[in-house]
């Protein structure tokens, strides 16, 4: 049997079998009583639960992470590196263990393949703290993170660390990591839905000013940036981090709201005259602004759209609800700061968000001007 005709599993239960059935019977064999965790985080579409057939293509199949103490890993990295090459089962389920590396450098995706020799295995050896500083810029196993830290963390960092699996937890620092990142404190919270209110509030008027002047492109393109913005308001508010533009949609539709939302979401965007873009955002918007003050958050704001400033363009005013929040936010390291929130915000750069010390000094930076400013005009 083969990966050709073997029946698809979820990455996340193939990664648990891989363990149960394959690796902890050589860890306990070879090194009886070494401490260590076991779980599938970090990068991948399984940790987030939305792989299909389609994933196997590339760098999906039986993974997994052991975490082993720091001084650990230099004793025993390179020994288990060697013992899982040589003793792994060459598939698990149908599935090879073995990955074969490209032989183009440009494209550094390995897939699965049987081999006869030695398995060029995904199981990687590393320690907790190590694997979190890199993967967050902080180690929460060591302490509660800052406000910079929170500010700093991209959404989909803070997914792939707190999404998965974790089959063993010898150490405890595994679990105690992702217990404290799994959601943001009550006052960060707070702060990052005031600026997500923010963002909306910043455009909304764009697009009747776009259409007004015959650009009906560029009011379809902001139509599509606040429908995205609401998009990520709701997973906000339904205390769920929003993943990357892949699964964005898929996460979306997970949430509670999704159903009564998604008619006029798809009606904003599918418009191809203005008057029906409006009306389908301004649906939108209501909706989500009724969301925000179930939530209880803070003061109840009227949910209705309105002119804006006397122009003939409905909006919602969504800097109304972004000064609601802000005026229950009393954390010192977050009152009065500049409305531009969390990094990925205020940038939306892969390449960008992928560099956490770039992003740690961009957010530090921003934190040094307060007040909001004025909103831009129309």
């Amino acid at each position: 049997m083969t990966s050709a005709d073997a029946a698809f599993l979820s990455g996340l239960e193939l990664s648990r079998i891989l363990y149960e059935e394959a690796v902890r019977p050589l860890l306990d064999d070879a090194f009886p009583g070494l401490r260590h965790a076991a779980a599938r985080v970090g990068t991948g579409s399984e940790v987030l639960g939305f792989d299909t057939a389609r994933s196997a293509d590339h760098e999906w199949g039986p993974r997994l992470q052991l975490f082993l103490a720091p001084d650990e890993v230099a004793r025993y990295g390179a020994p288990l590196h060697r013992l899982l090459a040589e003793r792994l089962p060459k598939h698990v389920r149908g599935w090879p263990t073995h990955f074969r590396r490209p032989d183009d450098p440009l494209d550094p995706v390995g897939q699965m393949e049987l081999t006869d020799g030695p398995v060029d295995h995904r199981v990687s050896v590393q320690d907790v703290g190590g694997w979190l500083t890199s993967a967050t810029g902080t180690d929460p196993a060591s302490g509660d993170p800052t406000v910079l830290d929170w500010l700093a963390m991209p959404q989909q960092r803070l997914a792939e660390v707190t999404g998965g699996a974790v089959f063993h937890d010898g150490l405890g620092t595994l679990t105690t990591a992702r217990r404290r990142l799994a959601w943001y404190p009550d006052q960060v919270w707070r702060h990052l839905l005031a600026c997500q209110w923010q963002r909306i509030s910043q455009e909304e008027a764009f697009v009747g000013r776009c259409a007004e002047v015959g650009d009906e492109l560029g009011s379809m393109v902001v139509a599509g940036r606040l429908v995205r913005d609401l998009m990520r308001l709701c997973l906000l508010l339904e205390r769920r981090y929003a993943p990357y533009g892949k699964w964005l949609g898929s996460a979306f539709g997970q949430l509670d709201v999704a159903g009564s939302l998604l008619p006029s979401l798809r009606s904003a965007l599918a418009a191809t005259e203005y008057p029906e873009r409006e009306r389908g955002l301004c649906a939108a918007y209501e909706t989500v602004a009724a969301l925000q003050n179930e939530s209880g958050l803070a003061e109840p704001v009227d949910p209705a759209c309105r002119s804006y400033h006397g122009r003939p363009f409905q909006v919602l005013h969504a800097e109304r609800f972004a000064r609601a929040l802000s005026a229950t936010v009393t954390d010192p390291g977050l009152r009065g700061r500049q409305l531009t929130g969390g990094v990925d915000q205020w940038a939306d750069s892969t390449d960008f968000l992928n560099l956490t010390e770039p992003a740690r000094a961009a957010t530090r930076a921003l934190g040094q001007r307060q007040g909001t400013g004025p909103l831009p005009k129309a």
